[in-house]
């Protein structure tokens, strides 16, 4: 059933009473920036391939870097707005406004005439794709029971492989047609995520802690109840959750904390939380994916594999095999932990990396000569890395930030300084990928393998800086994770985690007259 539920803003809810289905639903909610992301590199992976597309727009290695890069031209002046635009208008309607910018700049992307006005529909559509990833990302963790938290959030951007497989399979069928719709009919089918997620919105409800910190105690206890324990405000999981959440943040309201990006700076223990926050976004851009992200039929020409069905076939495969791998780290970032999973894939990815650009300078030396199992053994590794990758930052990109850095993520700090936390971060990789999309296909043009070999040099810097100073996050509430940076948990209830398994057993009634009492004086 669907109950009606305020949400402190113009969009309304309707919203099941089964906690689990409303969960599914803020996930896939909360995927249109992850999704639309990965078809979009797909997509442009089997476009950079197709001689219809590159001819019809007379591309050079500049020109198609200008074309792939511009959208994250766009994703940076999104993330400059975007934590201001979620706490203002709230996590819901942020969401829906940035999806409509997204389908306007897929509309003007489909119909390009000329590379000028590809570019623009590039620039808006990476706009409304910035604001829709840290809308949903802080949405997505604000919202999610903390005991599913590692999978629903990991998801969140495992999805960019749904996506990316989508956009293989479809470019892979239109890469025969003869006419320009060989390119614009992927183009257009890339905004049925947006329209998704517009579908979904009036289902889930607006986020607990933007609610309380708007004044709407009661709204916000009723969707800490819907997304928690059934809809049950008396469950003590439930009550627990909403006590947190309250203490918290008066706790910062005690502090003077407020939601200016100041707050990023402000104290020692918020700058800590940023640097380690933000390293999340810069690692996962700089650790050598942009290259089969984007440019996989220029990465498949050094290893041999040249004829241009084969390299759309490679994608398809390459995206189910990227997914299966990402699927596998969700599960471990959520059992190991998040810093030994990064850690582990950041050194398999070194590896992989010297491995590649050894086997890529044979083949180049010698090319009329190289034998088959040189040319496969090369793409092997190439498949290898985009798997490791895929184990530790297509999960942790949205799941560890939020949770370590209390200004830098949505998921991990205090509320004043989520949002503009997840939203620097996503400024940081979007800034950035600019100067790597853009670059990497004049770099394979010009150096070929050496590419691989400096891109695995400054892998080895990444992987000792997440081994000292990266922390450990998972299993906490965003409120119980404050008491790694703080010091001190600002809350006199049990960790939620103790309540839910029984370890602690919570006096709901006490909590009750102390949440009457508190919320009273508030309103008086």
């Amino acid at each position: 059933m669907l109950k009606r539920t305020p949400t402190g803003t113009w969009l309304p809810a309707w919203v099941p009473e089964s906690t689990l289905m409303v969960s599914v639903l803020l996930m896939f909610c909360s995927i249109v920036q992850s999704a639309t992301g990965g078809y979009d590199g797909s997509m442009l992976n089997g476009l950079n391939i197709l001689p219809v597309y590159t001819d019809y727009f007379q591309l050079n290695p500049a020109t198609t870097g200008l074309n792939t890069a511009s959208v994250f031209i766009g994703c940076t002046f999104g993330t400059l707005v975007s934590g201001v635009l979620t706490d203002r208008l709230g996590r819901r309607p942020a969401i829906f406004w940035s999806s409509v910018i997204t389908l306007i700049g897929i509309a003007i992307q489909t119909a390009a005439q000329n590379i000028a006005m590809f570019v623009i529909g590039r620039i808006i559509l990476g706009l409304g794709s910035a604001i829709s990833g840290v809308s949903s990302g802080v949405f997505l963790s604000e919202a999610f029971p903390s005991r599913w938290r590692a999978w629903g959030v990991g998801l969140l951007n495992d999805f960019y492989y749904v996506g990316a497989l989508i956009a293989a399979g479809i470019t892979l069928g239109t890469g025969q047609w003869q006419s320009t719709w060989a390119w614009r009919l992927p183009s257009l089918i890339q905004g049925i995520f947006s329209i998704l997620c517009i579908v979904i919105l009036p289902f889930v409800p607006e986020s607990p802690r933007w609610l309380v910190h708007e004044g709407y105690f009661e709204y916000a206890r009723t969707s800490v109840a819907q997304t928690n324990s059934n809809g049950d405000i008396l469950d003590p999981v439930a009550v627990a959750v909403y006590k947190e959440i309250l203490d918290a943040l008066e706790w910062e309201k005690k502090e003077g904390r407020t939601m200016s990006p100041k707050e990023i700076i402000k104290t020692p223990t918020a700058r800590k939380r940023l640097l380690i926050g933000m390293s999340a976004g810069p690692f996962s851009c700089i650790a050598g994916n942009i290259i089969a992200s984007y440019y996989l039929g220029a990465e498949l020409e050094t290893a041999g594999i040249t004829d241009s069905n084969d390299q759309l076939k490679a994608n398809v495969v390459l995206n189910v095999w990227c997914l299966a791998c990402a699927l596998t780290g969700t599960h471990l970032a959520a059992t190991w932990g998040r810093k030994p999973t990064a850690l582990i894939s950041e050194i398999l990815l070194i590896i992989c990396l010297f491995i590649i650009g050894g086997l890529s300078k044979m083949y180049a030396d010698n090319p009329a000569n190289a034998s088959g199992s040189l040319i496969y053994g090369n793409v092997a590794a190439m498949f290898l890395f985009q798997g490791f990758y895929s184990v530790a930052w297509t999960p942790l990109l949205y799941l560890y930030p939020p949770e370590f850095v209390l200004l830098f993520l949505s998921q991990i700090g205090l509320y004043s300084i989520r949002a503009n936390g997840l939203a620097f971060s996503a400024l940081a990789l979007n800034l950035l990928a600019c100067v790597f999309v853009y670059i990497m296909p004049i770099g394979l043009n010009n150096i070929g393998w050496k590419m691989y070999m400096v891109n695995g040099s400054w892998d080895i810097v990444i992987a000792v800086l997440i081994a000292v100073f990266w922390v450990e996050t998972k299993g906490r509430t965003l409120e119980e994770i404050d008491a790694i940076f703080e010091g001190e948990k600002h809350s006199s209830v049990p960790d939620v985690e103790q309540v839910r398994t029984g370890q602690v057993k919570l006096d709901v009634n006490a909590i009750e007259q102390q949440l009457h009492a508190e919320i009273g004086a508030k309103n008086s």
